[in-house]
């Protein structure tokens, strides 16, 4: 039997899309718009201030496409943290016109596939915190994807082996670090949380990055043999200050 990793946990994460009802916003009277996106840039500025607090990190997000209008990413020390986060949104004003889409649910996570790690309290380690309980860069854009690894009778990752694994991982990582600067990741463990294993979050100052990124690391064998990807959702950056604008007609 192949033996399971050790994960070191972290932060518990939300990833939460929103449609907003454009009509109904469109019939709604100014003073009525106004109070709903003063109240909703106060909750905002509760959640800076836990951010600033280091007490758990937030973003939001315009998605481009037509999958949602809006993401919302939450990392919280727990879940009823999120849970609160998610029902005050949906008791204010303009929660009224968020119809809520795609969520996903997970806890950061880190494997300790180097052995080199084995034995050692990587809960002491400020690299290791920081991964575990980051601040998100407000970088201009935004890309999250669940993926799971394939159980095939010919390609099922829970049977090979842990060093196996580990060098798989570790050739993945490689390519990862040619990004270095250009992209940076979050990764959140769902297994028993949501139907997905993993979620990915990349950040980037160009979303080109993004292309570039996921398309190289296709060639990873721990990519094309192994993985299965969900929707890919894109945001850009929407940060307070232009809550206004975006909500304007």
């Amino acid at each position: 039997m192949a033996e399971a990793v050790i994960t070191v946990d972290g932060w518990s994460a939300l990833h939460d899309t929103r449609t907003f009802d454009w009509t109904s916003w469109k019939l709604t009277s100014q003073e009525e718009r106004e109070a709903a996106v003063n109240e909703f840039k106060e909750i905002i500025t509760k959640w800076e201030a836990v951010e600033e607090a280091k007490e758990g990190s937030h973003a939001l997000y315009k998605v481009v496409g037509n999958k949602a209008d809006l993401m919302f990413v939450f990392l919280r020390p727990t879940m009823d943290e999120l849970e609160e986060i998610k029902t005050e949104i949906n008791k204010s004003k303009i929660g009224d016109f968020l119809i809520p889409g795609y969520s996903y649910v997970s806890i950061i996570e880190m494997t300790m596939h180097n052995p080199m790690d084995e034995g050692k309290d990587r809960e002491l380690s400020p690299y290791v915190k920081d991964r575990l309980r980051p601040i998100m860069p407000k970088w201009e854009h935004a890309c999250f994807y669940p993926m799971a690894r394939r159980r095939w009778s010919d390609a099922n990752w829970f049977e090979i082996d842990k060093e196996e694994r580990t060098k798989l991982l570790y050739d993945h990582g490689m390519t990862g670090r040619k990004y270095a600067g250009k992209v940076k990741e979050i990764i959140t463990g769902s297994i028993g949380l949501d139907e997905w294993e993993w979620g990915v979050t990349l950040f980037a100052h160009d979303p080109l990055q993004f292309k570039k990124i996921v398309y190289e690391m296709r060639f990873d064998e721990v990519t094309t043999k192994y993985a299965e990807f969900g929707d890919f959702i894109v945001g850009n950056y929407l940060p307070k200050e232009n809550v206004d604008a975006y909500f304007t007609l």
